[in-house]
């Protein structure tokens, strides 16, 4: 074999490693385990789980219920900050036992502009919480308060870090169309309906249901 074609082989075994290593980590989306039928799901957050704008049943842990065919405890506090979530976590876990929780909070501390580092670190301790008591989690990032606000980059992180499934368009794409929106930070009931139904989407694709 001359050095010309050795050279072609080895580019060629290199190029088939690198194909064949990339398939492997797009594989490594973080998925959940099958949730059993009495299995429950804790909706964690504030206004935007309880459902502000709405009434209670149009919330969307009560339209993800019907979705998932699972009870959906709402667990939404309003005005919440991630600091007082933190504190809050414990007994809901102690209380309710959950298989899964979503978590979903963040939009208070940025309206009341308190430091990002800040409310990463809560999340940060809320995630390590949820790991200790066994629990699974779905990260669900709240968009900035401003025009074309998106979630900020350290919900990404913050689940990339934990392996957990993230969703950060969701309240975006909610909270950036008037006709999901009772009030400029709260969604209606269409809006919550079409929460419920990303999350049940979600959920499917990382196989807990």
């Amino acid at each position: 074999m001359n050095t010309s074609t050795r050279r072609a082989n080895e580019i060629r075994f290199l190029f088939a490693l690198f194909t064949l290593l990339l398939l492997v980590a797009c594989g490594r989306a973080p998925t959940l385990a099958k949730l059993g039928a009495d299995d429950v799901i804790l909706a964690f957050g504030d206004s935007l789980t309880y459902g502000t704008g709405a009434e209670s049943d149009e919330a969307y842990p009560a339209r993800l219920a019907l979705l998932a065919h699972h009870a959906v405890v709402n667990a939404g506090v309003p005005g919440e900050t991630t600091t007082e979530g933190l504190q809050r976590l414990p007994a809901l876990l102690a209380e309710h036992h959950p298989r899964l929780v979503l978590l979903c909070l963040g939009g208070n501390d940025m309206l009341r502009r308190l430091p990002a580092g800040e409310t990463e670190n809560n999340l940060r301790l809320m995630l390590q919480t949820l790991r200790a008591s066994g629990a699974q989690v779905v990260l669900i990032g709240v968009p900035e308060p401003k025009i074309f606000g998106g979630a900020p980059d350290f919900y990404a992180r913050l689940a990339d870090n934990f392996k957990v499934p993230y969703d950060g368009d969701i309240l975006n794409a909610v909270l950036r169309n008037n006709a999901l929106k009772s009030d400029p930070v709260h969604p209606n009931a269409a809006g919550y309906e079409a929460i419920a139904q990303q999350i049940a989407k979600l959920l499917k694709e990382t196989g807990a249901l």
